[in-house]
């Protein structure tokens, strides 16, 4: 049975939600805010997050900001909001579709039942040279030692993994993980990149063999 987050300061929506989902096999659990939402992804695990926009406080943008930076949960945005400056806005913070209100039962079926096919279809993990990045769980190990790599580390590491001797500049970097609205500076990748090669050559994985600098365009992974 998959779990689905729905998160609207709204009781009446969420409600509407849980008796479109329940009756369909799915297991709902109810935030009335993004910060709850946020604690509760932090402890317990969920298969899919409904995530409406217009909340006070914390709103679904910045919401959904958070949870990109420690988990990967699909994420679907549920909002009244249907204009495409806002659909972008959403999606480049990480969300994996939008869909607005008032909508159509089927139409929001049909949407979760593709983003968890997608989700489904993701490499959960990664194993390279006794090295293994399991984004299932979000841990990376090396030779079955766990490493503590901080959620950034962690995606950037991910994006090389799957995408061996694909060159990365520093700026495609954060608009895969950032996303457009970004503030990030290309610097904090470098900074990003040294603490991963440091992490990884202390665990005694020979990391300058596959991180390699492309000078004056940025990083790649020889696979």
């Amino acid at each position: 049975m998959y779990t689905i987050l729905l998160v609207d300061d709204e009781k009446r929506m969420l409600d509407l939600l849980d008796l479109y989902l329940s009756p369909k096999g799915y297991h709902c659990v109810k935030c009335e805010s993004g910060l709850s939402a946020i604690q509760y992804l932090e402890n317990n695990k969920a298969d899919l997050v409904l995530l409406d926009i217009m909340m006070p406080e914390v709103d679904g943008w910045e919401t959904c900001k958070c949870i990109r930076e420690f988990s990967n949960v699909p994420i679907i945005m549920v909002t009244a909001r249907d204009q495409t400056l806002d659909i972008v806005k959403g999606l480049n913070m990480g969300a994996d579709d939008y869909i607005t209100k008032p909508f159509d039962e089927s139409e929001l079926l049909a949407r979760i039942e593709a983003v968890l096919r997608r989700s489904a279809g993701k490499q959960p993990k990664i194993e390279f040279q006794g090295l293994v990045w399991d984004e299932a769980q979000h841990k990376v190990q090396y030779n079955k030692h766990d490493l503590f790599l901080t959620p950034k580390e962690f995606a950037i590491l991910g994006l090389f993994l799957k995408n061996p001797g694909r060159v990365f500049s520093r700026e495609q970097i954060i608009l895969s993980l950032w996303g457009y609205n970004a503030n990030t500076e290309e610097r904090t990748i470098d900074s990003h990149v040294k603490n991963i090669r440091e992490k990884l050559r202390q665990a005694g994985f020979p990391i300058d063999r596959f991180l390699q600098t492309v000078w004056g365009v940025g990083y790649k992974w020889k696979g």
